[in-house]
């Protein structure tokens, strides 16, 4: 490790020959001064890593030499210690308000000045290796910024692709279901069932294909938009979600329990109707033969907690570790596409709330998610 490098600006001979063989002696490079015009100029060219300033010299004092090498951006950081034999206060906080990190008094005790030497010089070096830090991070976080800024237009450009695909998507699979279900309905007596069986599988695959992309287009949506959350009309949103199910509802014969009355959270209502929509359908699907139903609401001391209870076989510890990831599906055959619960979490983590499922094999499931009180 180099030495490091002593500046002693001081005009009287003895002061500096002493301090001089004391620095020598401790393996410091020192350089000697006699007046402040000619320490300004050295510390421009020599840059050493501290300086013992004397306060009474001829020509400019070590007040006004302090002064200037601070206002200087090249040598403003260099530690300067004050050599005095002021003892007045005042004299000391006018060196410390110029800039300098410390003062030692005449006469010079040299294992004191040694010990503020290697303070002010620990520090120094810290200092510095501390910029030289912050200088990395900044490159580091302007490269980042930039490829931050890339990474986004490319994104919106996949954003606007997808869109694009998925809206591209839905109007000949629209056409497909349509179709399909026109062919079933005008079929004749005489086909055989295996063309039945197709067109059936037509008509199914459509669907599911159109739902797919519904689900990925919700997802994209709730990842991207925000929105203000406003008092819910819980009741008008389950009246809606009923409304969607209906044939769904009647096909599975469900036992269906709701409250007459709701408390008020704060959300928003689309993305809230999607939410129920999700945990009623699995509630259909994966509830007991016939599924009954019940949902309800819980307050509590800031939220509300909205629950789904079913009557299916439940669920294991396992299974519930999976639930609420994306392409996830634990039931066979497999009916849906794994998204649904995916975009549940999304929403209500949005909304400032949390969604959960308690359950034990053999005795059905609770899905929950939870709201801010209005």
């Amino acid at each position: 490790m180099p030495a490091y490098t002593i500046l002693i600006v001081d005009d009287i001979p003895e002061n500096i020959s002493t301090l001089f063989d004391f620095l020598d002696d401790n393996e410091f490079e020192v350089l000697v001064a006699r007046e402040g015009q000619t320490a300004i100029e050295i510390t421009e060219y020599e840059q050493p890593d501290l300086i013992l300033l004397d306060i009474m010299m001829p020509g400019i004092s070590g007040f006004e030499t302090c002064k200037r090498l601070k206002e200087n951006s090249n040598t403003k950081d260099i530690p300067v210690i004050f050599m005095t034999a002021l003892s007045e206060t005042v004299d000391k906080i006018k060196g410390l308000k110029l800039g300098a990190v410390d003062y030692v008094t005449k006469p010079i005790q040299q294992e004191e000045v040694l010990a503020r030497i290697n303070t002010h010089l620990t520090v120094y070096n810290l200092q510095q290796q501390l910029k030289i830090k912050n200088k990395e991070l900044e490159a580091k976080n302007v490269e980042l910024e930039a490829k931050n800024v890339e990474l986004e237009a490319k994104n919106s450009e996949l954003d606007t692709f997808s869109h694009t695909v998925a809206h591209d998507l839905k109007n000949p699979l629209a056409h497909m279901v349509s179709l399909s279900d026109l062919l079933l309905e005008e079929l004749p007596d005489n086909i055989s069932e295996q063309s039945h069986t197709c067109l059936k599988y037509i008509l199914n695959s459509s669907q599911k294909m159109i739902s797919i992309v519904n689900a990925l287009l919700l997802l994209a949506k709730v990842s991207k938009q925000e929105v203000a959350s406003t008092p819910l009309n819980m009741q008008d949103i389950i009246y809606k979600v009923q409304q969607r199910l209906e044939l769904m509802m009647q096909k599975y014969q469900v036992e269906f329990v709701v409250p007459d009355k709701w408390p008020t959270a704060i959300g928003y209502a689309e993305w809230i109707e999607e939410v129920w929509m999700n945990y009623l359908t699995n509630g259909l699907k994966y509830g007991g033969n016939p599924p009954s139903l019940e949902i309800g609401a819980i307050e509590n001391q800031d939220t509300i907690r909205f629950w789904v209870k079913d009557n299916g076989s439940g669920l294991s510890q396992t299974s519930i570790d999976k639930l609420f990831t994306q392409f996830t599906r634990l039931h066979t055959p497999v009916e849906g596409h794994g998204l649904g619960l995916s975009i549940v979490r999304h929403i209500i983590e949005k909304l400032g709330g949390e969604v959960g499922v308690e359950s034990q094999l053999g005795a059905g499931c609770v899905f929950y998610f939870t709201l801010p009180k209005a």
